[in-house]
Parts: structure tokens; C-alpha cells; sequence
């Protein structure tokens, strides 16, 4: 079962080739690959991101309030198939603190609860169906307020790292980020349009407290700096330009 709830800040920065071999060839020191990452390669994430008719929750991120909040639908296999598991998640960002909180159902269920609204039965026992079941109510009034649609595919390939003094701390690196704006399910294969220049690397750094001074130091040496990045948000401007 994977982890139902966290909060964390999450700093954005987009690195060209170099800067990307550079920085990697560093973190063997400090940080190991997550169980995803098996052998060091990297791995993909599938998302559909869920939003109203008029595009409301994508809209109102874009500007920037102190609170908001999104709802997507996560597979790591692709095309995933109705009995596959994956996780539907509810992530907001409050004053610059990023809250993620999801459960895992198989695709079939998460049709059926998101296009029907049929209540999936969970599984989980002990005190992980507690907070399954507090994740399903807040997905459930979320739901009721929202009157959602499966709206964005986003898609990426992902090398991930933990900190080895300190588990919570993590660094991201996505690349062939791709979107599209039809046959948004995760059903159907991987394609459509990349978000980046080739070459181009997304880094997250998702951490609970401060950065490592081993880190800010590295970034400064090779000119890194964060930057205001959203894969929904990039691929909804796009849509936008292209249909006006």
C-alpha cells in the first residue's frame, strides 16, 4: 500500500543536458534510487487529470491563490487495464505547502466511482482502511462540490531519489513529459505532445523542512534555479493558444 497522506513543499527547476548529468553524478552520494526505480532506470507515471466543464480548478490555479487544490487519477502502467491498480489523489498547496492524499483502487472501480459515483469497497485493513476511508470521504465531498470530468493526460518518464539521512526528503527528475487533450483515459497507449524541449529535464525537490546545504551549494555551482512550473498548468495555456 502505498503512502495515503504527506505534506511537503515542492521547488521547481528546469535543467538543460549538462546540468542533468552533472547534478546526477553527485547524488550516489548522498541519496539512493526509490523502489520504483528498479536498477536505477527510471520509470513512467500516467495521470488524467480531472476538472468541471469549464475548466474551473485549472483556471483558478493558474491564479496563483494562497489555497487550491486538484484531482487526478495516477497509473504506472501503460495502457493500464480495469483490474490494474491505481491511485486517485486529492493534492492541494496551502500558502506554499503541498498536500497529497490518495487511495488505490483498480481502474475499474475508479471509472465507475468518477464517471458513475459508485462507492468502491476497500480492502485495507487495520489502521491504513481508517485513513482509506478518511481519503474516500474527503474524494466524495470533493466530487459533490465539483462536478469533474477526466479532462488531461500528462504523462512523463521518472528517475526518483531519497535522502539517506532523511527518507522524507526527495528529488524528482521527469523528462518526455507528454499531454494531450483527447483520449484522456489511461487506457488507451502513451502519446501526444511533449511540454519540454528535448534535452530538457524537469527537477522537483520535495522536501519537509530546509534544503541540504550540499545541495544549495551544487545547484549555485551549476547555475540552477527554481522556477514556477505546472505540468497541467503548461499543457491548459497550451490548449488555450491553440484554440483562440
Amino acid at each position: 500500500m502505498a503512502i495515503s497522506t504527506f505534506k511537503r513543499q515542492e521547488i521547481k527547476f528546469i535543467l538543460d543536458e549538462n546540468q542533468f548529468h552533472a547534478l546526477s553524478s553527485v547524488l550516489g552520494e548522498y541519496m539512493n534510487f526509490d523502489e520504483y526505480c528498479v536498477g536505477g532506470k527510471e520509470y513512467g507515471i500516467y495521470n488524467v487529470y480531472y476538472d468541471t466543464p469549464d475548466n474551473y480548478l485549472i483556471r483558478e490555479s493558474l491564479e496563483k491563490p494562497y489555497y487550491k487544490e486538484k484531482i487526478r487519477l495516477r497509473s504506472y502502467a501503460s495502457p493500464a487495464k480495469d483490474d490494474d491498480m491505481v491511485f486517485l489523489e486529492i493534492k492541494k498547496k496551502i500558502g506554499g505547502i503541498v498536500t497529497k492524499r490518495r487511495i488505490s483502487l483498480t481502474l475499474g472501480q475508479a471509472n465507475a466511482f468518477l464517471l458513475e459515483g459508485k462507492l468502491p469497497e476497500l480492502t485495507t485493513t487495520g489502521s491504513k482502511a481508517y485513513i482509506q476511508h478518511q481519503v474516500l470521504n474527503e474524494l466524495v465531498v470533493f466530487l459533490k462540490n465539483y462536478p469533474v470530468e477526466p479532462k488531461q493526460y500528462i504523462s512523463y518518464q521518472r528517475s526518483a531519489y531519497f535522502g539517506k539521512d532523511d527518507s522524507s526528503f526527495r528529488l524528482t527528475f521527469d523528462r518526455a513529459i507528454t499531454q494531450r487533450r483527447f483520449d484522456v483515459s489511461l487506457d488507451k497507449p502513451n502519446y501526444g505532445v511533449q511540454l519540454l524541449a528535448p534535452g530538457q529535464y524537469l527537477m522537483e525537490i520535495k522536501i519537509g523542512a530546509s534544503m541540504p546545504m550540499w545541495l544549495s551549494e551544487k545547484l549555485a555551482e551549476l547555475g540552477i534555479y527554481k522556477t514556477s512550473f505546472s505540468k497541467y498548468g503548461r499543457a491548459f495555456k497550451a490548449f488555450v493558444t491553440e484554440t483562440h
